[in-house]
């Protein structure tokens, strides 16, 4: 180990000057000049040098770190991008070595110097990215964070507002619904009775996404064992007015008879919402097509609803599980949303994959 020499200080008390002077030509952005920082200006310059090469490795991390975090800070607080303050930190460093080099009477030792200043460059730029990315970080946390606090209670509130307003919205439709029957018992030729049944067959069904997202209705009492194969014909009877509406060929394979245990009423109204959209998307389509597949591997249960209606965009397979996204002009944007979020209470997975023949949504249930 080379001793230190006090020529080094002299060497930089009369080169500080022309080193900061050269520094400074070659920044990229005088806005991120680190020499105008209050942290690390000419006189720290001078101190980072003479300590870099004075004292021993341990306080030097010690230094480096306080530095560091200080100048990282400062530079964040700037806006001031993390490429062009590294950079800048690595002219300096190139132009302090060349400097000695070309410049240090002492031969035997420059080279020692050199590499005791590359070394604590190089740990000050270490330092200086790693706060400036772990508080970067943080700040984008605590965005994240404002966020989605921001965006539940907003959820929270239009959950709050719209199950009201659908209580209060589905008291006049049951008394139309029932008009519209005693109409068409006293007067069964009347047109169009079945098109205003129909669309308040759609607007309760709506209404039941809005309920279920409340969790006021539509929610069984306890968790009972039930036909899987027999609930799946019940919806299909259910929905079989709009399936035999738009003509759809419902293919069944069930490769077993298979029972599972849950909220029957929760998961009766997952598959209304699955088919239900299904049928929905095959009005515009030759020869419409829903296969449903029900089959039982060792861990689990696994039912695929596929259709042959248009493909989902991929930009949107992600994101319809999520609320108010819909493919349907008409449609809430709530019944997939619902839907994931009954069958992850079941501990299971709802998932899309969709191409030019087919759309399928998969369906898994743990065997508990």
């Amino acid at each position: 180990m080379i001793p230190f020499r006090q020529d080094i200080v002299a060497f930089f008390d009369k080169n500080i000057d022309k080193i900061v002077a050269i520094w400074n030509e070659q920044l990229i952005n005088s806005k991120s000049n680190p020499l105008k920082s209050k942290f690390f200006n000419k006189d720290t310059c001078h101190d980072f040098l003479i300590q870099s090469l004075s004292i021993s490795k341990e306080n030097l991390e010690h230094f480096l770190k306080s530095l560091a975090s200080n100048f990282a800070k400062e530079k964040l607080d700037q806006n001031i991008d993390l490429g062009e303050v590294t950079y800048n930190l690595s002219i300096g460093k190139s132009i302090t070595t060349k400097f000695l080099y070309n410049d240090y009477l002492n031969v035997n030792d420059v080279n020692y110097y050199i590499d005791k200043i590359n070394y604590a460059f190089d740990k000050l730029l270490f330092y200086v990215v790693t706060y400036y990315s772990n508080v970067k970080d943080q700040i984008i946390d605590k965005k994240n964070e404002y966020i989605n606090t921001t965006h539940h209670e907003r959820l929270t509130l239009l959950g709050q507002m719209t199950s009201s307003f659908v209580h209060e919205f589905r008291n006049p439709l049951t008394s139309i619904h029932g008009f519209v029957q005693l109409l068409r018992s006293e007067n069964p030729q009347l047109p169009y009775l079945d098109i205003i049944s129909n669309e308040i067959e759609q607007l309760k069904f709506n209404i039941s996404q809005f309920l279920m997202l409340s969790k006021k209705e539509i929610v069984s009492i306890e968790m009972t064992s039930f036909s899987l194969n027999d609930l799946i014909e019940e919806v299909l009877s259910f929905l079989y007015p709009r399936i035999l509406e738009v003509n759809v060929d419902i293919q069944k394979h069930y490769l077993h008879e298979i029972s599972i245990h849950g909220f029957k009423d929760e998961i009766r109204q997952v598959l209304i919402n699955i088919i239900f959209n299904a049928v929905d998307v095959l009005k515009s389509v030759d020869n419409p097509i829903i296969q449903i597949e029900l089959d039982i591997t060792e861990n689990s249960v696994i039912i695929d609803i596929s259709n042959n209606g248009p493909k989902i965009p991929e930009e949107m397979v992600d994101t319809i599980f999520e609320p108010f996204v819909t493919t349907k002009k008409s449609g809430t944007g709530l019944g997939l949303y619902v839907s994931k979020n009954i069958l992850e209470k079941h501990g299971g997975t709802l998932t899309c994959q969709s191409n030019d023949d087919w759309t399928t949504f998969t369906i898994i249930f743990p065997i508990l």
